[in-house]
């Protein structure tokens, strides 16, 4: 019997009377939630004084739920800090760029790397090993809560100058890796190194970039501690902390991945309809890489939180249309997550958040958000004998936190949105049907057919030298504008930009011509005249093919698109941010594949032991007949969801189906 999909979200039984949580396991039982995240927020019920624990009332929550049958991902609450322990240690507060020292108040109020905070943060990890660790609820332990908190203090600036001892040896391997000999900032003492405080104009950006990669090994270095401790009680139970997703995150998902036995990820979407799917995917497809690209053995990888009765679009918050929930959900579960989480299982009365959404929100269980609520968990209770099968994917893109932190300089000649470049790859690709693998382009990359490579700005030699490699072996590789530019050291690459990269793709480009905002340049693509935004470039052919020029401007006739033939393969070059659909075409033609069209149903292939399973996703208004064999089915394939034959099978709009089957022809 194959073992259950994981569903249920944060529960803080903390936050209401006996009664309530007791309503709160029935209700679970109802809804089919099989796993809750405990314990986050609630070190200062742990250990009201230091040294002082109580776990009384956390004892009665886990053997509840235990008696229920729900398991338990308990955390470790170091995310929140308790008042006492900003008195007892303000040192251990986190410092602002500009000099402010941060008082609690709030969440995620201390400096990772404070002594007193690193040795508290074992001690409360340690005293739950040691009471939990052999609970019969106890599934997973879950380790703080979305690192990413910023510290700028004298502990940071100590723990900084170690850790660039490190990576550049001595002084004068680092004033060259960051051209200090630029405005008189050559160091010739380790004490004059300080973390990238707030100073008078344009920081130097290669200060700025190390300052980044030594935060997220700092908070590394926490989980490690954490994990360590956890890992002593009780080995098989395996250790995870879920990645927040933003520009403000430190975290090198890459570097940490090998360090976790499950990676977990939260999913917040900040749109709706075919924009939220595209984005749910995205996120969806970047954590499965984390996941199965690491060094040695995959690992597992799971959705633990997301937004269950609404969609936080910055300026409003509103409800997500019927059967939402369920969409974003399978979506992930398509793409490989052993389950879907939420962040909150009850909606809180008060406090910051208290206008977060929950599993069994404000309205109660008499709502439309619990009635779907249990209709999803019914639904991953009937599909759970996918878990185990492998994504198949058919494209590949380079993706490179760095690089994001690194387009983030102010240094550049034009500010250029790294995560949105990467996102319209992956878009278009969406939007033709493929699945998609991100990859990390200094390890090994996958036998796929198509590599885009959108904005890599920061490209090692041993990087350029894989994607050489993979375009001489017979891979079409697409490479768009900004990539290959500057080595790992943020230090430009003269001689012509794309650097790295000229020689793969026969071209040289002498200019950037960044756009105003609202300045528009035009692309002849032969019969049609595509629109550039942003971006372009001044591309001369060395040894490439122009596929595309520019119209008009000062480009006007100058190559914009070109195409090189490179060993066995092809390697392209996208010198301007062109539409969706520009793009997308381009693309197409790149890789032999038809015209670029509009999303409608989204298909994800997953093959295991037992067979091959299909997931369809109908994100259009209409319904969809299903045909099994055009999905590579063979004719004895069914639908998980609903128990039916596969073959003739309508997929209402936004409805899903879940194929079980045989490849055709086996």
């Amino acid at each position: 019997m194959s073992a259950p999909l994981w569903f249920g979200g944060d529960y803080n039984p903390e936050q209401w009377p006996e009664a309530v949580q007791v309503e709160d396991v029935e209700l679970m039982r109802v809804a089919g939630v099989t796993l809750a995240t405990v314990g986050v927020f609630s070190w200062s019920l742990l250990e009201p004084a230091e040294g002082e624990f109580r776990f009384e009332w956390l004892d009665r929550v886990l053997d509840r739920l235990h008696g229920a049958g729900i398991k338990v991902a308990l955390a470790t609450p170091t995310a929140s800090p308790p008042p006492w322990f900003g008195l007892a240690h303000p040192d251990a507060m986190p410092v602002t760029a500009d000099g402010t020292r941060l008082t609690h108040g709030s969440r995620d109020t201390y400096d990772v790397c404070a002594p007193a905070y690193r040795e508290a943060s074992v001690r409360v990890a340690g005293a739950l090993a040691e009471r939990y660790a052999h609970h019969p609820a106890l599934a997973m332990w879950h380790v703080h809560n979305e690192y990413g908190s910023w510290t700028h203090s004298e502990h940071a600036a100590r723990a900084f100058r170690d850790w660039l001892r490190r990576r550049h040896d001595d002084l004068d391997t680092l004033n060259r890796a960051w051209t200090t000999s630029f405005w008189s900032q050559t160091y010739t003492a380790w004490e004059q190194v300080q973390p990238p405080r707030a100073t008078q104009y344009r920081p130097n950006p290669a200060h700025v970039l190390d300052f980044r990669r030594f935060l997220s090994d700092e908070m590394l270095d926490h989980f490690l501690d954490q994990a360590d401790v956890l890992r002593r009680a009780r080995p098989e139970v395996p250790v995870t902390t879920n990645f927040a997703f933003g520009d403000w995150v430190p975290v090198d998902p890459w570097r940490w991945a090998e360090h976790l036995d499950l990676i977990s990820v939260d999913d917040y979407p900040d749109r709706t309809g075919t924009d939220g799917a595209e984005q749910t995917a995205f996120a969806a497809d970047l954590a499965r890489s984390w996941a199965t690209r690491v060094p040695g053995p995959g690992r597992p990888w799971l959705l633990m939180e997301q937004a269950a009765g609404v969609t936080y679009t910055g300026e409003v918050t509103r409800p997500k249309p019927p059967g939402e929930i369920a969409r974003h959900s399978m979506t992930h579960v398509a793409r490989g997550s052993q389950g879907a989480m939420f962040f909150q299982w009850r909606a809180s009365r008060g406090g910051a958040e208290q206008w977060h959404s929950g599993m069994v929100p404000h309205a109660g269980a008499d709502s439309r958000i619990f009635r779907e609520v249990c209709d999803l968990g019914g639904v991953l209770g009937r599909i759970a004998e996918a878990r185990e099968a492998d994504v198949v994917a058919d494209a590949a893109v380079t993706w490179d936190p760095e690089c994001w932190w690194a387009l983030g300089s102010p240094s550049l000649p034009a500010r250029t949105d790294y995560l949105e470049a990467v996102r319209q790859v992956h878009r278009v690709l969406w939007r033709t049907g493929r699945t998609v693998d991100f990859v990390r382009p200094d390890r090994p990359l996958p036998s796929v057919p198509l590599l885009v490579v959108p904005a890599l700005y920061l490209l090692s030699d041993e990087a350029a030298q894989r994607l050489a490699d993979f375009t001489a072996g017979g891979g079409t590789l697409v490479v768009t504008y900004l990539s290959g530019v500057a080595d790992p050291d943020s230090t430009v690459r003269v001689g012509g930009y794309p650097g790295a990269l000229r020689d793969l793709l026969g071209v040289r480009v002498e200019e950037f011509f960044p756009l105003f905002p609202g300045e528009t340049a035009a692309l002849d693509l032969g019969s049609v005249r595509e629109e550039v935004t942003q971006w372009s470039e001044r591309v001369h052919l060395e040894g490439a093919d122009a596929v595309a020029r520019y119209a008009g401007g000062q480009l006007d006739g100058e190559p914009a698109v070109t195409r090189h033939r490179f060993g066995a393969g092809e390697a392209w070059y996208v010198s301007a941010r062109l539409t969706d659909r520009g793009l997308g075409s381009l693309i197409a033609e790149a890789a032999g594949t038809g015209p670029f069209p509009e999303p409608e149903l989204d298909v994800v292939r997953r093959v295991g032991e037992g067979g091959v399973w299909v997931f369809v996703t109908n994100h259009g208004a209409g319904s969809r007949r299903i045909d099994p064999v055009r999905l590579g089915l063979d004719s004895g394939a069914h639908d998980l969801v609903t128990g039916r034959a596969a073959d003739g099978l309508m997929v209402p709009g936004g409805g899903f189906a879940v194929l079980r089957g045989h490849a055709a022809g086996n």
